[in-house]
């Protein structure tokens, strides 16, 4: 390897870089959209299937990640992390993981993943759901004039021209790392755009009304490819203080999954 290309490469950007075996710095790309502090989720849930890819690495077999739900337990800072990954339950083909991200001693995400022995279904495969207008068809949008923070400027988003509040489809890239100096699965790399969705079809401005997401939950048919994540999504508020995010998850060839996100919704103070 050239020294010409080892600076290259020391030189790429990342959302996190590593400070231990289990633990994280996020970087200034990292940055939430709803307070400069905050940690954006969308990265840190590509760190957990980081985590997941290390605790598996080695592993014989073909078991596919199907199902990976985050449960947010309270604010996320923009500080170091630790994500700690331990088997639930074993088996050769259904296996149940439980990753936990811990921030300042306290517990802020904990993620439960299904993994599922792969098998070939490609006689039968099939989803009623047509594939998005690809990125080359759609105009940049440039998502940083309606968010603030350092992930959302990371992003490159293709948006397709919104017909109502709440109803809109994108493609999502990025041009930064997951981990400096680490290769990160096309499903991690994936996956840690995936959150993006809830600022994509928003019902309100976000300058008046809140609307930040408690969970954030996968299903997959489909191993995703990148490098666009894309994201078919609906926005739903209720009467009540409640809302939701539903995506249809696609990549280059078509559908791959869904992903749901439960709202809390609420006016910004002073708006």
């Amino acid at each position: 390897m050239s020294t010409a290309h080892v600076a290259h490469e020391s030189d790429r950007e990342s959302y996190f870089e590593r400070t231990g075996e289990h633990r994280y710095k996020p970087t200034a790309h990292a940055g939430g959209a709803w307070s400069a502090d905050e940690m954006h989720f969308s990265p840190l849930a590509g760190l957990v299937v980081h985590a997941l890819d290390g605790h598996l690495a080695g592993r014989p077999g073909g078991a596919a990640l199907a199902r990976i739900s985050y449960d947010i337990l309270g604010r996320i800072a923009l500080d170091e992390c630790e994500v700690t990954v331990e088997t639930v339950r074993p088996g050769r083909t259904i296996e149940l993981l439980e990753a936990t991200v811990v921030i300042g001693g306290r517990p802020v995400v904990r993620a439960r993943a299904w993994l599922l022995a792969s098998q070939d279904t490609s006689a039968v495969a099939d989803s009623p759901y047509e594939p998005l207008p690809g990125p080359e068809e759609l105009d940049p949008w440039r998502m940083a004039e309606a968010w603030n923070g350092g992930y959302i400027a990371s992003i490159d988003v293709r948006r397709t021209p919104a017909v109502r509040k709440g109803r809109s489809s994108a493609w999502i890239s990025s041009r930064v790392d997951l981990v400096a100096g680490e290769p990160s699965s096309a499903l991690a790399s994936y996956i840690a755009l995936v959150d993006t969705a809830n600022g994509i079809a928003v019902q309100q401005d976000p300058a008046e009304w809140m609307f930040p997401n408690l969970d954030l939950t996968i299903h997959l048919h489909r191993q995703p490819h990148g490098p666009w994540t894309g994201l078919d999504t609906t926005a739903t508020f209720g009467p009540t203080g409640q809302g939701l995010t539903s995506t249809v998850l696609h990549d280059l060839t078509g559908p791959v999954g869904h992903a749901t996100q439960i709202l809390t919704v609420r006016p910004q103070a002073g708006a």
